[in-house]
């Protein structure tokens, strides 16, 4: 028994030594860009009433979810994701502010799903998310942040696809489908997997031309010239609009100087269904799937009372340091921290000066010379745990 309990359970794992510190690290970077942009600093629980993260919500399937009972008989679940307690807060503390309003985050997510593909079941997220604001300017000015913070990572290669669902509902309701198969619909595109949605609209009874619309979204991918086209191509007016949208978020991300890092993907849709604009995500090399992943949502704080448009995206930070570390970034981590090693007669002077290095604003470890330990041997501790100075007493 002892020795199957030094084992993690599937999907999570430990992080120590200098792999932490790397993190550590990155963390910091991501967080002093959010702070730059003015987003201010909120913890929320790591576990919520389960409604926050229900069906009605738009979020996580419910057997995706960590679920259990508190001694009231409520049930709760572990957060899946972070965008719906921030909803729940904003809508808590700033009920009646009309001003925008800037948070940051950073913390783990859970989710219970048997689907790993290498993935992990509690992952480390930081994000940003901007209330009461509905403009153009507030998606430029979130997608202009994603890239600043990949790029204070140190990731050079990447690429930012933006969407935007109200294309795809526009293109829905002009074929008449329902809600239910709207969202049938989404699930086969957002996978991928054409055939599947060619047979769903075919069992639906739609016509062909309108199929051949719907599937055509699949195309529609590349620059803002992409876009142009397809503009030309839709006849309903909720699709255009959402393109001379894009169009608008463009000439802002232009003015950011960081059109380079975007491109366009109307076919890209989100397992969240709380989705309702814009949406994108952040891909680079040597993951196998986005590292950042955002979008609008004008619908969600008002299954908590609040009615006001956000938007906001979250970075995977364990999926971010995959992509470093398979990209050969270099992390700096500074090395920190004094070893002091002392024989049992100098006891008393080694803890002195132990003191006064610590008062002086170093870290400092203390340890007794063992007989059976040469100086070599602790000179090498110090080098493998990233200490700056050895002091024999």
């Amino acid at each position: 028994m002892s020795k199957k309990l030094v084992h993690t359970p599937e999907g999570v794992r430990d992080i120590y030594g200098l792999e932490y510190a790397r993190k550590l690290a990155v963390q910091e970077l991501l967080h002093n860009k959010f702070k730059e942009f003015g987003y201010k600093d909120i913890q929320t629980p790591s576990f919520e009433f389960f409604d926050v993260f229900g069906k009605e919500i738009g979020t996580t399937a419910s057997k995706d979810l960590y679920k259990f009972f508190d001694k009231e008989g409520n049930t709760l679940a572990l957060r899946p994701d972070f965008t719906p307690s921030m909803a729940r807060s904003a809508a808590k503390y700033f009920m009646d502010e009309t001003l925008p309003v800037r948070f940051t985050y950073s913390g783990n997510a859970f989710t219970n799903t048997s689907n790993l593909q290498g993935k992990l079941k509690e992952t480390t997220q930081m994000g940003a998310e901007l209330f009461n604001d509905g403009s153009p300017e507030a998606d430029g000015e979130m997608i202009n942040l994603a890239v600043e913070c990949l790029l204070s990572a140190g990731l050079k290669e990447f690429q930012i696809s933006i969407g935007e669902i109200e294309f795809f509902k526009g293109l829905c309701q002009e074929a008449g489908l329902d809600e239910e198969t709207e969202y049938e619909l989404r699930d086969f595109i957002s996978t991928k997997n054409f055939f599947g949605a060619e047979e769903l609209l075919l069992l639906k009874g739609i016509e062909r031309d309108k199929i051949n619309i719907l599937l055509s979204i699949s195309d529609a991918f590349g620059s803002i010239e992409a876009l142009k086209d397809m503009k030309e191509s839709v006849k309903n007016q909720r699709s255009r609009k959402a393109i001379e949208h894009l169009e608008q978020v463009y000439e802002i991300l232009c003015l950011y100087g960081v059109e380079n890092y975007v491109s366009f993907d109307l076919g890209m849709l989100s397992k969240y269904n709380y989705y309702t604009g814009v949406i994108f995500k952040g891909y680079t090399y040597g993951v196998g799937d986005a590292v950042l992943t955002g979008g609008r949502y004008d619908q969600l704080l008002s299954y908590f009372g609040k009615n006001a448009p956000a938007i906001g995206f979250m970075i995977i930070v364990d999926d971010l340091m995959v992509a470093l570390s398979s990209q050969k970034i270099e992390i700096h981590c500074q090395d920190t921290g004094i070893l002091v090693v002392y024989e049992n007669i100098r006891r008393k002077e080694a803890i002195l000066k132990a003191k006064e290095l610590r008062k002086a604003g170093s870290f400092v470890e203390l340890m007794e010379k063992a007989e059976d330990k040469s100086k070599e041997a602790y000179e090498s501790f110090a080098k493998d745990n990233r200490m700056e100075q050895v002091l024999f007493l």
